[in-house]
């Protein structure tokens, strides 16, 4: 009869990392956790879930069958951790095990993808590490347990389509290009294991500068992690958590960014990168 029953364990993201808009994400510790089992009568499933499947019975051409989805959440949503990264992936992964796995790791990050309308968190959710994703294609590299992960995470959401519909349509010629020289930069420190690079790589005209009027704390939050001797800092996808980056005193780091937020509610996790991404038990 075959799988009846599987459970995903997928990543969160943290993407954009100040100029790499919707190219640059890198894969964290910290876990969704998805249960999907064949059942004999169709349950109701949230709208982003049923989406995920529709699009799964009709790429692979599989028999459609009953299933329910039970999640584990440990990822804030609407926070700009990939949450509902995960949560496409944790369906396509788990219905492609129940069909006898159709797909490999790289078609179904390219329907997560699809379904994202951008790769940037379903790439680092799905192989791990730190990624570079250039449309359907992904580069990935390791990431040492070294670097820290500094999150500051707000109680206020803000919906990834809110944070779209500010940006504009066009940015000077001059701003794209130290936007595009700065990524490139992260890119080469990543790949290379040369952390100490990042330094004064994270500034962003892309997104960030239009996005601060969301979160009208971002700019001093920044200025307060680098002060507290972190890498940089940036706003974690739309946010509204911002991340820094640190090879040392990490907990100063969070000291510093929870002081610079002031009066904005909010809780602190350090942690350090996923070199796995999509982790699957029968």
């Amino acid at each position: 009869m075959g799988v009846k029953s599987v459970t995903i364990r997928i990543p969160a993201s943290t993407s954009n990392l100040g100029p790499g808009f919707d190219c640059l994400g890198v894969a964290l510790r910290l876990y969704n956790l998805m249960t999907i089992s064949r059942t004999t009568k169709r349950e109701p499933l949230a709208p982003i879930a049923a989406k995920a499947a529709d699009l799964f019975f009709k790429r692979t051409k599989s028999p459609r069958f009953a299933f329910s989805c039970s999640v584990t959440e440990k990822i804030p949503r609407s926070r700009g951790l990939g949450s509902s990264a995960t949560i496409r992936l944790g369906i396509l992964h788990g219905l492609n095990e129940l069909s006898g796995k159709p797909l490999d790791r790289l078609s179904i990050f390219q329907l997560c993808a699809e379904l994202e309308g951008h790769p940037d968190n379903a790439a680092p959710s799905s192989f791990g590490g730190f990624t570079v994703a250039r449309g359907e294609n992904v580069q990935r590299f390791q990431v040492s347990p070294r670097l820290k992960f500094v999150l500051l995470i707000p109680d206020s959401k803000i919906r990834t389509s809110a944070a779209r519909q500010i940006l504009p349509a066009k940015i000077s010629r001059t701003n794209a290009v130290a936007s595009a020289g700065n990524a490139c930069a992260i890119a080469a420190a990543f790949a290379s294991g040369d952390y100490e690079n990042l330094r004064g790589a994270f500034i962003d005209h892309f997104h960030q500068p239009f996005r601060a009027k969301l979160i009208p704390f971002l700019p001093r939050v920044i200025a307060a992690a680098e002060k507290a001797d972190a890498l940089g800092a940036f706003l974690s996808g739309s946010g509204s958590t911002i991340c820094a980056l640190t090879l040392r005193n990490a907990r100063k780091v969070a000291a510093a960014m929870q002081r610079a937020a002031r009066s904005t509610s909010s809780k602190i996790v350090i942690t350090t990168a996923d070199n796995h991404g999509v982790q699957i038990r029968h």
